[in-house]
């Protein structure tokens, strides 16, 4: 884990699902248990959520809110 992953999780978009648009970092917890429980998405926003799955997990979300930018 780098800082560049905690970025992208902090300003990168979901892209689809019940929670579109949201910022990866502000969709709820048990949104990321039950995509972790039933099968993460193949490529980079798997990876994420993956990640994000262990930071939620952890009670580490703190660390990551500091590195969200301003929408436009």
């Amino acid at each position: 884990m780098g800082q560049n992953e905690l970025i992208k999780l902090a300003n990168n978009i979901m892209p689809y699902g019940k929670h579109r648009g949201k910022r990866l970092i502000d969709l709820p917890e048990n949104y990321v248990v039950w995509y972790y429980t039933n099968g993460l998405p193949k490529g980079e926003i798997g990876s994420l959520l993956a990640l994000l799955y262990e930071i939620k997990l952890n009670g580490l979300e703190y660390l990551v809110h500091p590195l969200k930018r301003d929408l436009q």
